[in-house]
Formats: structure tokens, sequence, C-alpha cells
């Protein structure tokens, strides 16, 4: 565990809030919605989220199923997330940094363009353990597109409005919802919320800003690839 890691620990919160503020540049501004606040435990307020507990952790490299109270829905395998073995980068510079450890303070140890295969050798606190071209090395989980996961077209993006914990307060979500929205399981075993189509990227940001302009999805409402979408599990 990073120094930093070990005083988000001190306080409370998830040490993974600090590997997802390193994803970003630091001059780029990314706000938490209320239910990410819940996750990363950084808000205490119970109205914030539908269940501050935390999600059971899934071992590294077994698939896992989610406890749900219907079990049929459980038996269908849509809530299945399966053992990632082989993907592609996918970053929106268009290329990401292989690092020597699981950690971007790291070294690199090589530039990857978009599109470059790789073998996944195991999964270590988010980030997926690589093989590509005979170099090892460490990507964090969001940029690469998992063969195994179904999260769309590899050039579309998707607009994430807000985020749940659990499938039953996700689906009610999309079904009241007057935007057409679908809801995708999420390799970490949350629901993300999107937009029902996918888009480039610059009509992706287009519809994002006009929505938000409106009113009709929060402020903090972002475009992304969805590398950790598994699948669209709502609703058709």
């Amino acid at each position: 565990m990073t120094l930093s890691q070990a005083y988000i620990s001190e306080m409370g919160a998830d040490p993974a809030l600090v590997q997802l503020a390193l994803q970003y540049d630091s001059g780029d501004m990314r706000y938490l919605s209320l239910s990410e606040m819940a996750q990363f435990r950084v808000t205490t307020d119970s109205s914030s989220s539908a269940s501050l507990e935390e999600k059971p952790i899934v071992p590294e490299r077994q698939p896992s199923t989610l406890p749900l109270s219907s079990p049929p829905m459980q038996a269908s395998g849509r809530f299945v997330v399966p053992e990632a073995r082989s993907g592609a980068v996918r970053h929106p510079k268009g290329r990401a940094a292989l690092k020597s450890r699981p950690d971007n303070k790291s070294s690199t140890v090589a530039t990857l363009k978009n599109g470059a295969p790789v073998d996944i050798l195991a999964s270590v606190d988010r980030w997926f353990e690589v093989r590509q071209a005979g170099t090892n090395g460490f990507l964090h989980e969001t940029q690469v597109s998992v063969r195994e996961y179904d999260g769309g077209a590899f050039e579309d993006r998707h607009v994430q409005v807000p985020s749940f914990d659990n499938y039953l307060d996700a689906e009610a979500f999309v079904r009241a919802s007057s935007l057409p929205l679908a809801a995708y399981l999420v390799s970490s075993g949350w629901f993300a919320i999107t937009l029902k189509d996918t888009y480039g990227v610059e009509t992706a940001v287009d519809i994002m800003k006009m929505l938000k302009a409106r009113g009709a999805v929060p402020d903090d409402a972002f475009v992304t690839y969805g590398n950790t979408y598994v699948r669209k599990v709502c609703c058709e």
C-alpha cells in the first residue's frame, strides 16, 4: 500500500480512490457521483446511496456471481463476471503506458497503441498483469477492452449517468427515467447506467453537454469507453 493509500485508509475511505484519481491528468477535473462517494466511503450520509455496505470482494481470476434475491436472474448467467483472459488496449488518448508494477508511478516498460492485443495473466487491485509481444507489464483495467466482456463496439463511447451497487435500484432507475437508458454489469460488481445507444466521441460529448444543459442528466455524467462493462443487463 502506498503512503497516499495508507492515509486514505486511515481517514476511513477506500484506498482504491487513489487509483481512480491517478487515471486522470493533474489538469483534469472528475467529480464523484453519489454512488461512487458511497463506494469509496467518502461520505457518511446514508441518503446518498441505497446502501453503504461494502460488496464482497471477488476472488482474483475466479468467475463470480452476485447475490440476488431472484434465483431465476442468478441462474440466467447475466450477473456472472467472466474471467478476463485477453483483450486490446483502449485508451482515450490513443495509447497507454505499460507499467512495471500495478502503480501509475512505477516505471514505464513500453507504450502500447490502441488496438494492441494483450494476454491477461492476472488481476491485481483493479490492474491487469498482461503480456504483449513477449513483454510483461501492468495496465489498469480501465485501459483494456476485454474480449470476454461485451461493452460495445471498439470505437464507440457510452454516456454514463449514475451507478448503483445493486441491480434492483439500477433497474428501477432505468425504468423510471424519461430518457432511453441501459444498465451494464461492471467488473467491480456495480451497475453502470448509460444512455441506451453508443456514439462516436464527438457525438457523445455533444449529447452529454446538451443533456447537462437541460438538467436531464447529473453534472457528473461522463463519456467513457466502458472498458469495465461486462454486459448489458437492463432493459430491453
